[in-house]
């Protein structure tokens, strides 16, 4: 089984792969992939007016359902420019690295928060260290949210 500390490790060392290929040249990103990135952006905006994470302030229903929402957008994402996500937990990235890898490296996280969803639904609380590994990995300096600032393209 999957545990969230194996997702977010291993998204980690897809997006760093990806990010890598790119800062040595050997990805350079299409229009399709730079806009892909603009929409994802734009579809999962924190809206948490320049707070760092971890927000706790603000609800468990709303700080697990902005992670959530990243599993949603980058399944839309993927779809759209033909790429297909894949598992990242115990795995490496494909070498060389590309959109496909960087989508399933964030989606590995997003795909958590919808787990962590579905159990407080059903009044199961994942940990609060865990929330803000997550938080932390989406938003604020150096995270995905920090992303187009990567590409030279």
């Amino acid at each position: 089984m999957e545990t969230f500390e194996a997702r977010l490790d291993d998204g980690w060392k897809w997006w760093e792969a990806a990010i890598e290929e790119a800062q040595e040249g050997r990805w350079v990103r299409d229009a399709a992939e730079r806009q892909a990135l603009k929409d994802i952006a734009a579809a999962t905006n924190p809206l948490h007016g320049g707070r760092m994470a971890p927000f706790t302030e603000d609800s468990w229903h709303v700080r697990i359902g902005r992670i959530a929402n990243w599993a949603g957008v980058l399944r839309l994402a993927a779809r759209s420019g033909g790429w297909v996500l894949q598992p990242v937990a115990g795995r490496i990235p494909a070498h060389p690295a590309g959109m496909t890898e960087l989508l399933s490296g964030i989606y590995a996280v997003g795909e958590q928060g919808e787990i962590w969803m579905r159990g407080l639904l059903k009044g199961e609380l994942p940990s609060e260290d865990q929330i803000a590994k997550a938080e932390g990995f989406l938003t604020g300096p150096g995270s995905v949210e920090d992303l187009e600032l990567f590409f030279d393209d």
